[in-house]
């Protein structure tokens, strides 16, 4: 490998190490310390960067993800070989296929012992080349200042995403002469077939505004890219510009304010009926940093039917992948947007539009005719989740950051909670990993700490990572966590009863153990059990007062509740089903 730039100081490679990701601007780590990176956590203590010990390296990754997702910032995440580096394949999958930028350092046996079967010996790259950006392995200490610039580069540009950077120890030992190098601050970047994208390409531009100023139902689909692409304003003045409605999937939410006239909410299988249902109507498609993901198209061949598609993404292996595009646009998303803008404008947008007010007026229909909505709470019945949900919402600041676990409650967090700013939601989108709420959220605060960050979670994803709320307690980050908590595998439990004839089989998780509150005040939280509605104001209340520990409340709800509405799987979107108490009627 080439490594050019200016020369320093010589060191060893745990140093460099160091020196390198403190020239990245990394101001905080997420791991766990073992055997072979052992000697990169003894400079660590000279370092400037703040360490946070987890208690499970998976922990470590969906921190470092939750960190990145609030500050647009790569999250780094650091531990050992072997055993170490297989427990974060799950989070380095979620970032791969939620593009979140990310950097995982791993430990590696010593270079001349790979291949043997060597205590705490696993292939690191091999395993992980199917769910990262790029991977390094290491061979050599010269090679660490230009490795680590370059994985910083490669996880940022593009379309992001994490990459690792596996390190065999001898290479980091003091110890050991093959350690040694000059240090030297890297000033470019030498990675065959990979280039930063020019701007959106002109013609294609031309192509897509003649399309929307045609088009006399179109629908923007906004996808995840517009928040990686720092896009929130750009698509929000395109929506305006042209009064064109405005679907936010589930990795965008937030990107175009919810309480805006033009807002539909999310599309997909758990989508409102609104945003369903205007995409399969519609002419046309503005797909803008999404994929046309399998849980948003339903049955693909029954999928908006009369629309042609304009395609931006980053990513030129997602154009055409699912849904042939008329128009497919290799773009950054928010300079193809701002690139749409000024293009509508000199052509005289508004104006010059497409008559759609017939258009506008059955968009409203359905807003108005298929609200969100659910049964209200019955005395002696458990809680409604969504009541929670709204209480939260209703008592927490416009800026409060959002993490979630997955299943119900992910899916009600989406719905019911207001998102009206960009980078408030935080959610495993496309691996949808159980378990990702609590140290998500705790990367969330360490990135932003003077903002309230509350985790959304289920009974069933609560207990495959609380152990992190330790990591909370004892590094003095108070996030809060909201149980809501049905005793059950709860959206498996919703499919059982729904297309099991109510065969509920090894769906049903304990009522009574564990006891969520005293498990909780043992890791150090203030916790507190609600069984009654008229007593979740308060519950959240206090909540919000205590910032000087993390706060769990065990929210004891009703298993029998549901998503709605919901697309059954393999179904077409125009088969969406709304609440009980709405008929639906055709589009």
């Amino acid at each position: 490998m080439s490594t050019t730039g200016t020369k320093g100081s010589a060191t060893y490679g745990g140093q460099a190490l160091m020196n390198a990701l403190e020239r990245e601007g990394v101001e905080v780590v997420f791991g766990l310390p073992g055997g072979a990176i052992l000697p990169v956590y003894d400079p660590l203590i000279d370092s400037s960067i703040r360490h946070i010990l987890v208690r499970h390296e998976q922990g470590a990754g969906h921190m470092a993800e939750g960190y990145a997702h609030a500050t647009g910032k790569p999250g780094v995440a650091m531990v050992t070989s072997g055993p170490a580096a297989t427990n974060i394949v799950t989070p380095l999958c979620d970032a791969y296929l939620d593009s979140v930028p990310m950097v995982a350092i791993t430990g590696q046996v010593p270079y001349a012992a790979i291949g043997t079967d060597a205590f705490q010996e696993c292939d690191t790259t091999g395993i992980t080349m199917s769910v990262t950006k790029h991977n390094f392995l290491v061979t050599e200490a010269a090679d660490i200042p230009q490795v680590i610039h370059d994985a910083f580069h490669l996880a940022t540009t593009g379309r992001p995403g994490p990459v690792l950077v596996d390190i065999p120890k001898d290479i980091v030992d003091p110890g050991n002469p093959h350690s040694a190098l000059t240090d030297y601050v890297p000033t470019g970047h030498d990675l065959p077939g990979y280039t930063v994208l020019p701007d959106p390409d002109p013609e294609g531009i031309r192509e897509a505004i003649q399309m929307i100023l045609a088009a006399e139902r179109p629908v923007i689909y906004a996808g995840g890219g517009i928040l990686k692409a720092r896009g929130a304003d750009a698509l929000r003045a395109l929506a305006e510009l042209t009064d064109i409605h405005v679907v936010t999937t589930l990795m965008c939410r937030g990107g175009f304010p919810d309480d805006h006239p033009l807002a539909l909410g999310m599309p997909g299988m758990h989508g409102t009926y609104s945003a369903v249902t205007a995409m399969q109507e519609a002419d046309l498609l503005i797909a803008i940093g999404a994929r046309f993901d399998d849980r948003v198209t339903g049955k693909l061949e029954g999928f908006a039917p009369h629309a042609a598609v304009i395609h931006i993404d980053i990513d030129a292996a997602e154009l055409n992948k699912v849904r042939h595009a008329n128009v497919a646009i290799q773009a950054d998303a928010r300079l193809a947007t701002e690139a749409l803008i000024e293009g509508l404008t000199l052509a005289g947008a508004p104006e010059s539009q497409a008559d759609r007010s017939a258009w506008k007026s059955r968009v409203s229909g359905w807003l108005e005719k298929f609200p969100l909505t659910y049964d209200k709470h019955v005395a002696g019945e458990a809680l409604k989740p969504q009541h929670v949900l709204e209480t939260l919402r209703d008592n927490a600041p416009e800026d409060t950051i959002v993490c979630s676990g997955v299943g119900q409650h992910q899916m009600w967090a989406s719905q019911f909670w207001r998102f009206n700013h960009p980078y408030t939601w935080i959610n495993s989108g496309g691996l949808g990993t159980m378990g990702f709420s609590i140290p998500a959220a705790i990367g969330a605060k360490v990135g932003q700490p003077d903002r309230m960050v509350w985790a959304i979670d289920g009974d069933g994803c609560f207990q495959m990572t609380a152990q992190e709320l330790v990591t909370a307690t004892v590094e003095n980050i108070p996030i809060k966590v909201a149980i809501l908590n049905n005793s059950y595998l709860g959206m498996v439990r919703q499919w059982q009863e729904m297309f099991y004839d109510e065969r509920y089989s090894e769906v049903f998780l304990s009522k009574n153990v564990p006891d969520y509150k005293m498990w909780a005040e043992a890791m150090g939280c203030f916790a507190l059990r609600v069984d009654d509605p008229d007593e979740v104001e308060a519950a959240v209340q206090q909540a919000n007062e205590i910032d000087d520990r993390p706060v769990v409340i065990d929210f004891r709800t009703d298993a029998a509740e549901k998503v709605f509405p919901m697309v059954p799987s393999g179904a077409s979107n125009s088969e969406v089903m709304v609440h009980p108490s709405q008929a639906a009627g055709p589009a």
